[in-house]
């Protein structure tokens, strides 16, 4: 079957979501997160886009870009495959990481712009990560707050106050933009069954666990799993398939 064709943005704003291959973790430590952040500073001046929100979470990326020299897929292409390479290196791996066709959606007017900025800055509070946004040091809410960053304050303020954005993100929403599907509920974070893994294991990312004898890995998903962890969650954060952990009858 022919793959849908993206919709276009008739303004350039678009919407981005990249997830890890089978939802695993793609940001393992904090230095993960700031090369990432380089990584959008760099690929700014080459490809002349502007940066309206991001956040960065463990298995997946909210992006909201305006394209303006390159198109959005080129653009995500760069960041992708210049993300990919240095983490590969760093955990000694090889492969895809991100899922092979990112997620968009067309920001077409100011009200939409806001609530996507919303969403965007909220989402580490609907993980159960922190309960409020500029608590969470890997979205664009600390940003917009005064540090300085990556993101196109100038731009920004063109379109609506900063404060209001500010306020607005601060604000608790229903509405859901480009959400996850099938995004299970969880009963422990992502980030607490990582910190179990690194304890039992002394394995901080995928590729470390993957190592690991069969034997042993077998033994720390038993373990895992009785604290809590969910089969998808440790798919997530060892890279094994969601089957494979089912096999081993935990």
């Amino acid at each position: 079957m022919p793959r849908k064709a993206r919709v276009q943005s008739k303004t350039g704003i678009y919407h981005i979501m990249l997830r890890g291959i089978n939802r695993q973790q793609i940001f393992i430590d904090n230095e993960d997160n700031i090369i990432f952040l380089r990584i959008l500073e760099k690929y700014k001046s080459l490809c002349g886009y502007k940066m309206l929100a991001y956040c960065l979470m463990g298995n997946h990326i909210h992006l909201l870009i305006k394209e303006c020299n390159e198109p959005i897929e080129q653009i995500i292409k760069r960041i992708g495959v210049k993300y990919v390479y240095w983490y590969n290196t760093k955990y000694q791996r090889v492969g895809h990481l991100f899922q092979d066709r990112f997620r968009s959606e067309p920001v077409e007017n100011n009200r939409y712009l806001c609530t996507v900025i919303s969403y965007i800055h909220q989402n580490p509070v609907k993980a159960g990560i922190c309960k409020i946004p500029e608590e969470y040091p890997y979205s664009s809410m600390s940003e917009y707050l005064g540090k300085q960053g990556v993101i196109d304050k100038d731009y920004i303020n063109q379109l609506m106050p900063i404060q209001y954005l500010v306020q607005m993100s601060k604000t608790p929403m229903e509405e859901d933009c480009l959400e996850m599907s099938n995004t299970p509920s969880r009963r422990i974070t992502d980030q607490a069954v990582l910190k179990m893994m690194r304890e039992l294991t002394k394995c901080g990312d995928p590729s470390s666990f993957q190592k690991l004898p069969v034997s042993d890995q077998k033994r720390f998903l038993s373990i895992m799993r009785k604290r809590g962890a969910s089969i998808r969650q440790l798919s997530r954060l060892t890279g094994l398939s969601y089957y494979i952990i089912q096999k081993t009858g935990m």
